[in-house]
């Protein structure tokens, strides 16, 4: 070959993808703060598809969904480092407390009083 006809010849790179954040498993929600933190930024910028190796489908949902939980004041509109990392751990202290409450919660028998009624003299 000559030298002038290999550059126009395509280099049979490797594409090397990276897995995706979301397992088959995973719903697509507003409630699943877990997942809907990979996809958010620091600033609270939702990342793009590019860069999050999604489908067009699943970043559809995925906007969506943050565009909800930020409506329902589940995720800021805009982060500051410390806010969000305070809301990882309350929104992960509220499962964990609503694990224990379900465990321990026992039926509780309440018994009535009754006041005693005055009648009045003639």
């Amino acid at each position: 070959m000559d030298k002038s006809k290999r550059l126009f010849v395509k280099s049979k790179k490797s594409i090397r993808r990276r897995s995706p954040l979301i397992q088959s498993g995973d719903r697509i929600d507003y409630k699943n703060l877990n997942l809907l933190f990979k996809f958010v930024s620091r600033e609270g910028k939702i990342l793009s598809r590019r860069v999050n190796k999604l489908t067009l489908k699943q970043q559809r949902l995925i906007t969506i969904a943050i565009k909800q939980a930020r409506i329902l004041s589940l995720l800021p509109f805009v982060n500051s480092s410390t806010f969000l990392k305070n809301a990882k751990k309350k929104y992960e202290k509220s499962l964990k407390n609503a694990k224990k409450k379900y465990e321990k919660s026992e039926s509780i028998t309440r018994t009535r009083t009754r006041t005693p009624v005055l009648k009045k003299k003639k």
